[in-house]
């Protein structure tokens, strides 16, 4: 039997045989929670989604309350944290997207690029933002003025985890799901290397394992 060859694609990238490949990741993939630390296991996670959905609720069906506000998530890390909250919002809202990416070191203030910028009209409007994680800040502080400078007339953070680095950061999040350690957390749409956003814990990846991979 004949090896498979190693193609090559028209900018010179070498491509491996899909089934090597596969086998590479998943290895690798397992390889980074072989010293990892459960911190947060599936019931403290869903029990933190229902808290920020009942202080959402609580504002939002309020008697008086006639706001119809647009609940923005923020891809790819906060999907499995947006579809787990949305179900259990009660109230009127609209939904739609946004992408964006930091191009150099998030706490040196790389560029930030708008990948995809809202569809719907935000000006006048409270704006709710669920993201994955508040990490150094820097990112989701310019996501923030971008909707303001947008016409919004509120921007409400809604962070599932805010991470505890020990220092003063540009924003803060208005609401919170869990406050974690100064650690690499992969699980509940956050990764290592694309790898383990599907955990439905939060787990802790050792520094040595990192740095292997």
């Amino acid at each position: 039997m004949t090896a498979s060859p190693i193609l090559r694609d028209n900018v010179g990238i070498h491509h491996q045989p899909p089934d090597i490949m596969q086998e590479f990741h998943h290895q690798r993939a397992r390889a980074l929670l072989k010293n990892a630390e459960l911190i947060f296991d599936q019931h403290d996670v869903q029990t933190a989604v229902t808290r920020m959905a009942d202080v959402l609720n609580t504002r939002y069906n309020a008697d008086g309350c006639e706001e119809f506000p647009l609940v923005l998530g923020v891809m790819g890390g906060a999907v499995v944290f947006t579809g787990s909250l949305l179900p259990q919002l009660s109230f009127p809202l609209e939904f739609d997207y946004i992408h964006v990416s930091r191009y150099g070191d998030d706490d040196k203030g790389g560029e930030v690029v708008w990948k995809v910028i809202p569809r719907s009209n935000v000006a006048g409007r409270t704006v709710i933002v669920l993201d994955d994680i508040l990490d150094e800040g820097e990112t989701l502080a310019h996501v923030k003025q971008r909707l303001l400078d947008m016409g919004a007339a509120e921007v409400i953070l809604a962070v599932f985890a805010d991470k505890a680095i020990g220092k003063s950061k540009p924003v803060q999040a208005d609401i919170v799901g869990l406050t974690i350690p100064n650690r690499f957390v992969v699980g509940f749409g956050m990764d290592a290397y694309g790898y383990w956003r599907n955990l439905p814990g939060l787990w802790a990846i050792s520094p040595e394992d990192l740095k292997q991979n």
